[in-house]
């Protein structure tokens, strides 16, 4: 997995940096070992979830180096936003939590974001345990429990999949609202300046979350007209449902 995402960084063309993700040095040394305190648990409990399921189903490893690849592809696409000091993205972690569950996804999340600081000076290693945070792991249950809930419901597999996606995406960028404001209000309120942030990441925000959900929902229904069987391995969907279509 590793190797195909750097593969991938080498050959994406060089561009200036847009301060993707948190950037290096916006966050205080105590607000950044929080939350690399926060995320550690999470990338651990993905290695230990990747390494069972690989056992379980030797097609498991393959489809995580794809999906991690989808991921790091799909938030290399920066929409600078000064004003909240980080940009606007797409994240691909809904759709990877759909397929894979979200500790796998939280651990496909925390590669991309690695390499992304090493490689292409998005993000940065200070600030990596928080961006781990919010869209490894907020965005990854989220979007994992919105498409479950919706599932239980009743809902078709293309709306839950595509309410999935715009779900871990907005609450991404919630919760990295959540860390900025947290980090850099100094002696000001936290409720005003929240309220700052969350707003300036909306002109971009709004229309990226509908895209991602555009995007989750034609990959997770495009696997079930081409390959319903990978759905049905990762207990995505049913055996019946499969039958009762074909």
């Amino acid at each position: 997995m590793v190797k195909l995402l750097v593969c991938a960084a080498l050959l994406l063309p060089a561009a200036p940096a847009h301060a993707m993700h948190i950037s290096e040095g916006i966050l205080p040394l105590p607000w950044a070992v929080a939350w690399y305190a926060a995320a550690l648990p999470f990338v651990a409990l993905g290695i230990r979830q990747l390494n069972v399921l690989s056992r379980q189903d030797l097609s498991f490893k393959p489809l995580a180096g794809l999906m991690a690849a989808v991921v790091f592809i799909i938030s290399c696409m920066p929409v600078p936003v000064p004003t909240a000091g980080t940009c606007s993205h797409p994240c691909g972690t809904g759709m990877a939590a759909i397929l894979l569950g979200p500790m796998a996804s939280t651990l496909i999340a925390s590669v991309s974001l690695l390499l992304q600081a090493l490689f292409l000076s998005h993000g940065g290693l200070s600030t990596l345990g928080a961006n781990i945070v919010s869209m490894g792991v907020i965005g990854s249950f989220a979007g994992y429990l919105t498409f479950k809930g919706l599932r239980s419901m009743g809902a078709s597999l293309a709306v839950a999949a595509f309410l999935a996606g715009v779900q871990a995406d907005w609450a991404t960028y919630l919760a990295t609202s959540f860390e900025l404001a947290s980090g850099i209000r100094g002696a000001e309120p936290f409720l005003p300046l929240l309220e700052k942030i969350m707003l300036a990441f909306v002109p971009t925000q709004l229309p990226l979350g509908i895209l991602e959900g555009a995007m989750t929902a034609g990959m997770v229904v495009l696997l079930k007209r081409k390959r319903p069987d990978i759905l049905v391995r990762m207990h995505v969907i049913e055996a019946g449902e499969v039958k009762a279509n074909g």
